[in-house]
């Protein structure tokens, strides 16, 4: 008799588990986004208002608007898009040692659109800098944490 409640038992488990296979949530996939066409320039002095360097110090640092062009090639709206790359001085000495995520951009629509990022670089890097390995991505939908 006891063997018998212990097939129920896995027999009860086992259709729990296919019908959690058949009646599970959409999930959300990592949608991929191609940044081309890319520059920067100095912020206008109302966005460079303010500006302070990592660890909340107000040691002098230049402010710089990165554009582009995001490419979103999956037919939907994507949000809240993480924007990686490195950035590199005139000397090649990185902008952000250790850190490859450099802001976000809200809403990809689906297609080529424009973006802006602000970054802050210490003064006593040199410029032209060099933007390199840039690529985004984001959620068709809002990411619960």
């Amino acid at each position: 008799m006891r063997f018998r409640g212990g097939l129920v038992t896995i027999a009860v488990s086992c259709l729990f588990w296919l019908v959690s296979w058949v009646f599970a949530p959409a999930a959300l996939a990592l949608i991929q986004i191609q940044l081309s066409d890319l520059s920067y320039h100095e912020c206008p002095p109302e966005l460079a208002e303010g500006t302070v360097s990592s660890g909340g110090s107000s040691s002098a640092a230049n402010c710089f608007l990165v554009t582009g062009k995001a490419e979103n090639t999956s037919g939907k709206m994507v949000v809240n898009a993480d924007i990686f790359g490195r950035i590199y001085d005139a000397n090649n000495n990185s902008i952000m040692e250790n850190r490859t995520r450099l802001g976000s951009i809200d809403v990809v629509p689906p297609g080529v659109s424009d973006f802006e990022l602000r970054i802050t670089v210490p003064a006593n890097q040199s410029t032209p800098l060099k933007l390199e390995q840039f690529k985004a991505s984001g959620f068709t939908g809002k990411v619960r944490r």
